[in-house]
């Protein structure tokens, strides 16, 4: 697994006086590169012309989370973790595996 916290803007960011291309934050698109075995080849998703924000295939981050998971042959309903006083899921906010990532 290859990414970043976040993808980076396709505009000009100011910063002290100073233009610089692409070095903010943009949370509405990114990029990743998976590999290895279970992991379909090709390229799943698509943003708009500009490259502002994902619009084919827009999952959360929480249905990766559950296709790794599955990939790793584990169910992400009983894989828990401890925290804060109580046992939590790593998707524990629902989350469905990327059936174009699956091989």
């Amino acid at each position: 697994i290859w990414t970043g916290e976040f993808g980076r803007p396709h505009d000009n960011n100011k910063r002290g006086g100073v233009y610089s291309l692409g070095r903010g934050h943009n949370s509405r698109a990114m990029t990743m590169l998976l590999a290895g075995g279970g992991v379909k080849p090709g390229v799943v998703g698509a943003t708009d012309e500009l490259g502002a924000s994902a619009v084919e295939c827009v999952h959360p981050i929480r249905d990766l989370h559950v296709t790794l998971l599955h990939m790793l042959g584990l169910d992400d309903n009983k894989l828990t973790y401890y925290h804060g006083g109580r046992f939590k899921q790593l998707s524990q906010f629902g989350g469905e595996a990327i059936a174009d990532l699956i091989a």
